[in-house]
């Protein structure tokens, strides 16, 4: 589980619990309004500073081989789902709203 992405907050809370090997990290000399922002991120969210932080490292991760391929992989189950439906390259629909030419 450690590594996988996780989506239920109860599930990710859990998962650290029980993780034998988790790493700390120490930042310093953080601006006063970057943490403040995170703070009131925090209360909104319903969670503690530490908690947001996390997740912010976790949503952020650098771009592993691995995470490439899970993201490519799950790209591939998405497109599986409509396999004879004509796909139109994003790059055409962008220049056909840009040009005011999209079709309804």
């Amino acid at each position: 589980m450690a590594g996988e992405a996780r989506s239920d907050p109860l599930e990710r809370l859990i998962a650290e619990c029980y993780q034998a090997d988790v790493a700390q990290v120490l930042i310093r000399n953080l601006d006063d309004e970057l943490v403040n922002a995170y703070r009131a991120a925090a209360k909104r969210n319903g969670r503690s500073l530490e908690a947001q932080l996390r997740e912010a490292l976790w949503v952020m991760q650098p771009m592993t081989p691995t995470r490439i391929a899970q993201i490519r992989a799950e790209a591939d189950r998405i497109r599986a789902m409509t396999p004879k439906v004509p796909q139109t390259p994003s790059e055409v629909l962008i220049r056909q709203i840009r040009d005011g030419t999209c079709e309804d």
